[in-house]
């Protein structure tokens, strides 16, 4: 594909070929890219002359950048989405039909809820330049030492009304998070940790970040930092994220020589951020167990209270929050927590990169709103369920470790924390694995088990010993050389490991098992049946034939 190197713009003809090639959403690439087919461009902030003086402190709190759009003028309310959202609803393809089916009319607003001018990862896919340059030409950077100088309460007070909620899965307000950390620095300094370690099977949306913006969340981590009052933080990768190390590293070398961060950098705030490269261990995503493996120790989780914000890192004051979770900050304060908090449905608000792997025609990570609805989110981004809808059969919403819901209840699922708890699963990371009528979802909710069996650090007995033996249950039932009474067995074995561990691998272990009795405890009985059934009839053979 040929771009022209002095613009950044590539050609239309050329860049519909490379859709079509690609099979990558057209929405998703409009967003994303310099060029405009029917979408706005990404906003560009200004460049100041040689010499001009620096950006003053906004004159109240909240106010936007100024390149941003005015929360009051051009940002739309509740209220004009949803009638936005109704006449998208009116002008959709027939179900089941991908956003490539042909290019959207000249404006009609993009597929899906939200729209390309309110995406904060505006480089997900890569297609820009990840490098310091690139990221202030998308915003990153941008009046970040006006938004200190409005102050900690200010920062923290903004973060708890945007209703951000933690992005690794737990759904902990961020901003509730921070105001926990000491008022004052004694003699133990404060850290910040950021939980780079994603090993959630079906998840992969840090990556993309540490990739194509990682210095979106080094200036969240600046940004975090200074309302904790933390002069260092700490970023631990997952040991397989070499490429995203690499990137990290770089980007942080390039913060360092623009004096954007270390010791008398332009924003008056001293602080350094080291790059920490874990060794592959699952477990290491738990909070306490990652200060372990960052001191040199065991990854193993540590009993609670103290809580890190008592005693974390080295025995001092420390939060750990989740990649995506530092990544939005600094977008939030500059557009204001009342633009960030009027998506989603109240107490689920924000937007949130969802990644929808398994059996759909287009798998792919995506920015969407949140509480989109999962069905509207599958067919808008992914061209569907392969087969179409009614060969969906399950679909794990939030990764590995939540419960499976059925068709019938992927029907009005949205994607946000209370909606799915209502189903009883759980958002988790957002992380949308799909399965059709060809899954075997025994045999699926086994291969899970194994997973956790061989990540648990066996610190707990109902967790180093049930996760095993749930495994081994489960990997009987996958050919039916089970007992009918061993599938309630299995469900209150689960209902024991649940909540009878230091951390919530054992929950984790636990909550797809439960998921596949609850709703497919059919398919064991009938597995159960048909080898009992293949069995006797092979036995009688055998008699026959003496």
């Amino acid at each position: 594909m040929v771009f022209d190197r002095g613009s950044g713009r590539i050609p239309s003809t050329g860049f519909k070929g490379f859709v079509r090639r690609t099979g990558l959403v057209l929405a998703n690439l409009i967003g994303v890219t310099t060029m405009s087919i029917g979408g706005a461009q990404p906003p560009q902030p200004p460049q100041p002359a040689t010499g001009a003086p620096a950006p003053s402190a906004p004159a109240k709190p909240n106010a936007p950048e100024r390149n941003a759009p005015s929360p009051t003028e051009n940002i739309p309310n509740r209220a004009e989405r949803e009638s936005r959202r109704d006449r998208r609803s009116e002008m959709s393809r027939p179900r089941g039909r991908g956003p490539l089916d042909g290019l959207r009319p000249e404006g009609l607003p993009m597929i899906g809820v939200l729209e390309d001018k309110d995406r904060i990862f505006t480089n997900l896919y890569g297609f820009h330049d990840w490098t310091l340059e690139g990221a202030k030409n998308r915003g990153a950077w941008n009046a970040t030492k006006d938004m200190l100088d409005l102050g900690r309460d200010w920062i923290i007070t903004n973060i708890k009304n945007s209703g951000l909620r933690g992005r690794g899965g737990a759904g902990f307000s961020t901003g509730l998070k921070w105001s926990f950390m000491p008022k004052e620095v004694k003699d133990r300094p404060h850290y910040l940790v950021v939980n780079a370690d994603e090993s959630e099977p079906g998840t992969c949306k840090d990556r993309e970040i540490m990739r194509h913006d990682p210095h979106l969340l080094i200036e969240g981590c600046l940004i975090a930092s200074f309302a904790m009052q933390a002069h260092a933080c700490y970023i631990y990768l997952r040991g397989e994220y070499v490429l995203e190390r690499q990137r990290m590293e770089a980007a942080v070398r390039q913060a360092y020589e623009a004096k954007l961060i270390g010791k008398n950098n332009i924003h008056g705030w001293d602080f350094d951020v080291y790059i920490h490269h874990g060794a592959g261990a699952y477990i290491c995503g738990e909070e306490t167990a990652l200060l372990e493996s960052l001191e040199g120790k065991k990854g193993q989780p540590r009993l609670k209270p103290p809580f890190p914000a008592g005693a974390g890192l080295y025995g001092c004051p420390t939060t750990v929050n989740n990649v995506e979770s530092i990544a939005v900050v600094g977008t939030i304060l500059r557009r204001g927590a009342e633009w960030f908090a009027g998506f989603g449905r109240p107490n689920n608000t924000g937007t949130k990169i969802m990644s929808i792997s398994g059996h759909v025609n287009r798998p792919c990570n995506v920015e969407e709103a949140m509480s989109i609805p999962l069905r509207q989110l599958l067919e808008d981004h992914c061209g569907g369920v392969r087969g179409g809808w009614d060969n969906l059969k399950a679909i794990i919403p939030g990764g590995s470790s939540v419960p499976l819901i059925t068709r019938e209840m992927s029907e009005t699922a949205l994607m946000d924390f209370d909606s799915l708890r209502e189903m009883r699963s759980g958002l988790g990371t957002a992380a949308v694995i799909v399965m059709d009528q060809s899954t075997d979802l025994v045999r699926a909710i086994a291969r899970i088990s194994y997973f956790y069996k061989h990540e648990s650090c066996g610190q707990c007995t109902p967790c180093r010993e049930g996760t095993g033996w749930m495994w081994r249950v489960l990997d009987r039932m996958a050919i039916g050389e089970a007992d009918p009474s061993e599938i309630d067995l299995l469900l209150e074995v689960s209902t024991q490991i649940e909540g009878h561990t230091i951390c919530a691998l054992g929950d984790a272990a636990a909550w797809p098992v439960q998921g596949l009795i609850r709703h497919f405890r059919h398919e064991i009985e009938e597995r159960i049946s048909s080898y009992r059934s293949r069995r006797a009839n092979f036995a009688g053979h055998a008699i026959a034939a003496e």
